[in-house]
């Protein structure tokens, strides 16, 4: 039996930002996609699951979608992937934003590995494509498993919406660049899990949704 890829996706902290947690059927050994908040609920339902978490996974840079990855790792040893090094910035800037915001105190780190357009992780038997997706934060990637059609694009593009750019170093141009030029070429019927909110299509989003459509790109 060939591994298979199984996710649940828990929305976290009041930003309500959903962390995935992804595993291989057959090892039943996972990662964190995206580990914002809640680490206790994190880990419960990595427990409830029997999954054995290898690593922790990181889209971009913000608060919500990586306060919690510092703590994790110290606590289970586990090495960081992603996201690319152009967010280091934001990255090193964790401690001060959980101030201002009122979340608990937040730790900035150092991934183990930084990611660039064109890589590959693994998680068991599971291969990820990494898509460097620049534009809401400038070093944001996507993680897209071919054989599953499912890509996890943190803030990049949401159901009917798209990611804000108006953060230092966003950039608006750049990112409807990003999803019409690296993401929808990957095709009509993935899936994808956004950083916030319900999944959607691509082909869905290319139909339909104000900012990247076809006819909105004219």
């Amino acid at each position: 039996m060939s591994a298979a890829l199984k996710c649940e996706i828990i929305p976290v902290t009041p930003f309500q930002q959903n962390c995935s947690l992804i595993w291989d059927t057959q090892s039943l050994r996972g990662a964190l996609i995206d580990a914002g908040g809640e680490p206790e609920r994190l880990l419960e339902r990595a427990r409830h699951h029997g999954v054995t978490l290898e690593k922790l996974l990181v889209t971009h840079g913000h608060l919500d979608h990586a306060s919690a990855v510092r703590e994790l790792a110290d606590r289970l040893g586990l090495p960081i992937e992603g996201p690319h090094q152009d967010d280091a910035f934001w990255i090193d800037g964790l401690p001060e934003a959980a101030s201002r915001y009122g979340f608990p105190p937040a730790r900035s780190f150092t991934p183990g590995r930084w990611l660039q357009q064109g890589d590959t992780v693994t998680v068991g038997e599971l291969r990820f494509e990494v898509l460097h997706c620049p534009g809401h934060t400038p070093g944001h990637v996507v993680f897209f498993h071919a054989p599953s059609r499912l890509a996890f694009v943190g803030d990049v593009l949401f159901q009917g919406s798209i990611g804000r750019t108006d953060f230092p170093r966003g950039n608006h141009e750049q990112l409807i660049a990003s999803i019409r030029e690296r993401l929808f070429p990957l095709g009509d019927d993935i899936t994808f899990v956004p950083g916030h909110g319900p999944l959607s299509t691509f082909g869905r989003e290319r139909q339909s949704n104000p900012y990247v459509s076809d006819l909105a790109a004219g």
